[in-house]
């Protein structure tokens, strides 16, 4: 009896301590190795929308301290005619484990005159999610701070890769989906929140079936939209559209072309 309390109070121990790690597991449903996908930028410029520039993410198997985990990056780049009036050079990469429990963020920002580069380091050791956070500045200054929290933790791409498995089937218009996000400076509530299904046109010229889906932060004690996401209404939940709500302007994403998807296209609007 006494060796079988024994067992059970370290089973008890091991299950404290995966946590956290577990509650931030999730089933991967709508990506694979390989995925690229690619997109033309507009800036609204004096009321005016111009090209400028394009994006593109990719999603590949990868290695991040020992453990197996995907490595996804987002790059944009700007066009020369639209640098004169603003400068958009941005780079995103995180890492996740293959059932998408986020592991690393890095974010490095060129907007106009500004630069910084943010970091984010995740670890689940007794059972929490434990975050370092990173943030650089032009003047080659910095500053960090240490975030520990119950519940798990995201930043802007993990919570990315993780809604794209989400099952939407018995969402109804206005449902939400909160959590913490995390970035180099802080970390704030945001939510997903569920706008309806529409039919969007990719600069591809195909149109699809989209899920409607607005990203909102609190800053300062108020709710701000900061990105509204129209994705393909099928398993890949692919983003074809993103219009961007700026502090300085906004501007769009349109999806122009998409290779190495896991999943058949069954959402082309006939």
């Amino acid at each position: 009896m006494k060796k079988l309390r024994v067992l059970l109070l370290m089973a008890a121990l091991l299950f404290c301590v995966g946590n956290a790690s577990a509650q931030c597991r999730f089933r991967n449903t709508a990506f694979k190795s390989g995925e690229l996908l690619s997109y033309n930028l507009y800036f609204n410029w004096k009321f005016v929308w111009v090209k400028a520039g394009t994006a593109s993410m990719h999603v590949v198997g990868s290695n991040y301290k020992g453990q197996q985990a995907y490595r996804a990056s987002l790059s944009t780049k700007g066009n020369k005619k639209v640098d004169n009036f603003f400068l958009l050079r941005d780079t995103l990469l995180c890492y996740s484990t293959t059932d998408l429990a986020p592991l690393y963020y890095r974010k490095g920002a060129r907007e106009g005159k500004r630069y910084t580069v943010d970091e984010v380091w995740y670890n689940y050791a007794g059972g929490k999610c434990h975050i370092t956070q990173s943030r650089r500045f032009k003047d080659g200054t910095h500053r960090t701070k240490k975030f520990t929290s119950e519940e798990c933790v995201y930043d802007m791409m993990n919570i990315f890769l993780r809604a794209r498995s989400f099952d939407p089937a018995n969402w109804k218009k206005g449902y939400e989906v909160n959590f913490p996000i995390a970035d180099g400076n802080g970390t704030d509530p945001a939510k997903l929140k569920f706008l309806g299904r529409k039919v969007v046109k990719a600069d591809n010229g195909v149109k699809y079936n989209c899920l409607q889906l607005s990203y909102v932060e609190k800053e300062h004690g108020k709710w701000r939209e900061i990105a509204r996401f129209y994705v393909t209404d099928d398993s890949n939940h692919v983003p074809v559209r993103l219009d961007m709500f700026l502090k300085f302007g906004s501007a769009k994403a349109y999806l122009t072309g998409m290779k190495g998807l896991r999943n058949s296209v069954a959402s082309i609007a006939k």
